[in-house]
């Protein structure tokens, strides 16, 4: 049960979350211009925040039900978790404060914030499962990180196309050809979370004695995250038409 539950948070983070990483790093792509690039943003708006919710959870379990196996990979990756870590605040910081201020050189500022914490994250997952799936470290593993990067990538192009209009949508929908976006979205999903499978079968998944307390809490909480999680999506399940909030 602890292992189905650290699946389900951990998985739900690399899908869906995957998504808004990948459009962060095709940024410059898809938007040659501010309001292009801001109106990209707006397709990830509504939902950045709830992806992360997935990955806090994943670091609670963790530490509750999986409590050796979280020191171990601490002392393995801390320079890689504190590096994840930044990442994950400088692309917050650019998401957030991109449209705070009026200016070509504030809204640039932010935009490359956006990209480099995007790419960060990308490759900073990518280093990590590299070494859990592969065992590898060093150099030579920048080579599986650059593919599981591109990958987010190829996730966000698909998502982009399911959000956006017009020319934005057609780059965007680059990758999908004639094929429905939501087809490409669910095949690049897919993928994402067999990455997450065969590394979490590499892991040494022993839970610590506090499961029989902890489960049962944290599976009645589950489906209000996913009832949520699907409110949000049928909420802003239509086509951006402007800039948002952001």
């Amino acid at each position: 049960m602890e292992i189905f539950i650290l699946a389900f948070f951990a998985l739900g983070y690399l899908v869906l979350a995957g998504a808004d990483i990948g459009v962060g790093m095709l940024l410059p792509y898809l938007g040659r211009t501010s309001g292009e690039r801001r109106e990209t943003i707006a397709a990830i708006a509504p939902f950045f925040l709830g992806n992360e919710v997935w990955l806090v959870a994943t670091a609670g379990v963790l530490v509750g039900l999986f409590p050796k196996l979280e020191g171990d990979l601490m002392a393995a990756h801390y320079s890689l978790v504190v590096v994840l870590l930044l990442s994950w605040v400088i692309r917050d910081m650019g998401l957030w404060l991109r449209g705070r201020v009026s200016g070509p050189r504030w809204w640039s500022l932010w935009d490359g914030a956006i990209v480099a914490g995007s790419w960060g994250l990308a490759l900073s997952w990518g280093l990590l499962l590299s070494d859990v799936l592969l065992g590898m470290s060093g150099p030579l593993a920048l080579l599986p990180a650059l593919a599981l990067a591109a990958l987010f990538a190829t996730h966000g192009l698909a998502f982009a196309a399911l959000r956006l209009r017009g020319t934005l949508r057609e780059r965007a929908a680059v990758l999908s050809g004639g094929a429905s976006e939501v087809r490409t979205l669910a095949l690049t999903a897919a993928a994402v979370a067999v990455v997450g499978v065969l590394a979490g079968l590499r892991l040494p998944l022993e839970a610590g004695t506090s499961g029989a307390l902890l489960a049962p809490v944290i599976l009645v909480m589950m489906p209000p995250l996913v009832a949520s999680q699907a409110w949000v999506w049928w909420t802003f399940r239509h086509r951006v038409s402007g800039p948002s909030y952001l």
